[in-house]
């Protein structure tokens, strides 16, 4: 018996000492290896609240401000706290906030869904006007408290394609690891959603901030945590300096009002953008605060789609001002020489009435279809090879490569998102097509930029640029440098040889110069007095009214500016894009327009509008 009884003691003590064992493990690992109850602990005393950093502000070549910051507040709220509150003044915190009891109803609700005990946005947004008045009563309010966000301001209504907006962060966004590599954003942050928002988003951003506060088991705040030991304080994102010309930028924008188009003008020497518009525009602050939504959906349901950045995105048939590209390259490969001449036969190509085209020069300016019928067949084909389709196939192949030289048919690389490309067809384009059996007979529409062969507007100005450089060209960027160290991208600092000889180029600027000083011209109303302008304009078919297409630059030696203009169904480039893009040119380089009746007329004048394009001449005509 005595034995028995013994080993049940040993087995009794052995039984404790395990489970004594089992519970100083269990203890050791939740306490020591394991910091999950430790960190819930930590999160149910303190509250680390987010300090968000101002954007970086935006400027102009001038140093004028076209972005700034404007103070916000996020009305915050802990459902348990104003649950809690006794005579809690729903009417008056609904007044000061002007908002209806069913919006407070329903802002609860979800706020009481997302925690009861965390806090959760509850208004998004407020102006520090309307914060102003609510501060001096939070006190009343148990439960909400105040977090202080910027929000961005635009100084002049302007410039709204390019500089871009910005929006509450979505799903997609946060989970695209391209956007979110460094797990910066959070449910509720902002991003840059287009324009310069967008491309610099890292740069303007800046580096959140905290703020730890230590709070009672009711989710109270009791002060800083061990006296701020642990804050660390938001760095603002550095600011960009564009290569926007404010002023130019305004003026340009008023030529388009009432029309669809675009213009774009580039600094032939450096590639910098001086002025970007796309007609019909908005106003940038229309997408900014609580209207955001609401204005953005009126926007996007707009008819004239003024969200639609025609100058990057619009693909559009260049007309005639593509036949200075196809003479540069045929005189580069040896097809003709400068002095070569076609009959201006209208059976191959219609065409107005003007001489026979005797050189290069005077193709140009006269802008002679069947010239570059003839011309474009000579490139594509040249008789390598017995067999039409295949010399077809040598010629076209031949051309592209001139032309993608050219920064056709590619991304031209500007700091802007959702920049186009255009199409320049490939012999795998037209193999498609056609099975492979095809000639130039099958494409000579793209002989005067019309048939498979599309640019955007922002090419055109870079062929300007091109033309005005005698060859070359720098990549087309927006951001000159940004930061307090002046950073500068390298890439913008590239030169893009085009292979034409520079003789070859000068051809083309006398021809341009003749377009509109010369006899028999065809954009005689983009002279300026005193100014050597070059241009070519185009005429691009279209169903229904054509569209009306230019370039230019001045002035012809050493040039200050290059620029395209597309207006949409208005007729001929000469009629209406080369007026425009002239006083554009004028805005710029004398600083004032003393042509104050062109501005005029080209100011008020409508020509997108369903009134038929004689009655609107008219008018213009009585108007002079």
């Amino acid at each position: 018996m005595t034995d028995a009884y013994s080993n049940r003691k040993q087995i009794i003590k052995i039984l404790i000492l395990s489970v004594g064992i089992l519970f100083i493990v269990r203890l050791m690992y939740l306490q020591i290896f394991n910091g999950d109850y430790k960190k819930a602990a930590e999160e149910n005393a303190l509250r680390h609240i987010v300090q968000y950093p101002a954007r970086g502000l935006v400027y102009d070549r001038n140093g004028e401000l076209l972005v700034y910051n404007d103070a916000v507040y996020d009305i915050m709220v802990v459902p348990a706290q104003m649950k809690n509150a006794e005579d809690f003044d729903t009417a008056q915190f609904c007044q000061i906030l002007d908002i209806t009891r069913d919006v407070f109803d329903s802002n609860m609700t979800k706020a009481c869904k997302y925690s009861m005990q965390a806090p959760s946005p509850f208004l998004k947004q407020i102006s520090k006007e309307t914060y102003g008045a609510l501060q001096s009563n939070l006190w009343k309010f148990k439960g909400f408290y105040a977090q202080q966000r910027t929000l961005r301001h635009y100084p002049k209504p302007i410039a709204a394609h390019l500089l871009g907006y910005i929006g509450e962060i979505d799903e997609d966004e946060l989970k695209d690891t391209n956007i979110n590599s460094d797990n910066y954003y959070r449910q509720g942050d902002y991003i840059g959603k287009s324009g310069l928002e967008k491309s610099y988003e890292s740069v303007l951003r800046g580096k959140k901030g905290q703020k730890v506060t230590l709070v009672d088991v009711h989710n109270r705040e009791k002060g800083r945590y061990e006296n701020g030991r642990f804050d660390t304080a938001a760095i603002a994102g550095k600011n960009l300096y564009t290569s926007i010309d404010i002023k130019l930028q305004e003026y340009a924008e008023k030529l388009m009002a009432n029309k669809r188009g675009c213009i774009v003008a580039i600094e032939p020497a450096t590639g910098e953008i001086l002025t970007l518009v796309s007609a019909p525009s908005y106003d940038p602050n229309l997408l900014v605060g609580r209207v955001r939504g609401e204005n953005y959906k009126k926007l996007q349901d707009d008819i004239a789609k003024p969200l639609f950045n025609r100058a990057l995105q619009a693909t559009y048939p260049p007309g005639s001002i593509f036949k200075v590209a196809q003479a540069m390259i045929a005189l580069d490969e040896g097809v003709i020489t400068p002095s070569t001449g076609f009959p201006c036969d209208k059976s191959k190509l219609g065409c107005h009435n003007h001489p026979s085209a005797g050189c290069v020069r005077d193709a140009i300016k006269m802008s002679c279809n069947p010239y570059f019928y003839f011309t474009y067949r000579r490139m594509i084909q040249q008789g390598k090879y017995s067999n039409d389709v295949r010399d077809s196939h040598y010629g076209l192949a031949l051309w592209r490569e001139h032309m993608l030289k050219f920064g056709f048919g590619q991304r031209l690389g500007l700091d802007l998102p959702n920049v186009g490309s255009g199409n320049i067809p490939d012999t795998a384009f037209y193999d498609k097509w056609y099975n492979g059996r095809w000639t130039f007979s099958t494409i000579y529409s793209n002989s005067i930029g019309q048939g498979e062969v599309t640019i955007i507007p922002l090419q055109m100005a870079n062929l300007a640029a091109i033309v005005a450089n005698r060859g070359y060209y720098y990549t087309p960027h927006i951001v000159r440098f940004y930061g307090e160290d002046s950073v500068r991208p390298s890439e913008f600092y590239e030169k893009h040889e085009t292979g034409v000889d520079p003789e070859y180029f000068e051809i083309a600027a006398n021809g341009m110069y003749d377009v509109i000083h010369g006899a028999g011209g065809t954009a005689h109303r983009a002279n300026i007095p005193g100014i050597d302008i070059c241009g070519k304009t185009g005429t691009a078919e279209n169903i229904g009214i054509d569209h009306s297409v230019f370039i230019c630059f001045a002035p012809k030696d050493n040039p200050k500016i290059a620029v395209s203009v597309y207006v949409e169904n208005s007729g001929a480039g000469g009629t209406w894009a080369a007026p425009i893009a002239s006083l554009v040119v004028e805005k710029y380089l004398k600083k004032k327009v003393e042509r104050t009746d062109v501005e005029r007329q080209y100011m008020e004048a409508r020509p997108c509008q369903s009134l038929p394009l004689k009655r609107v001449y008219k008018k213009m005509k009585k108007r002079r």
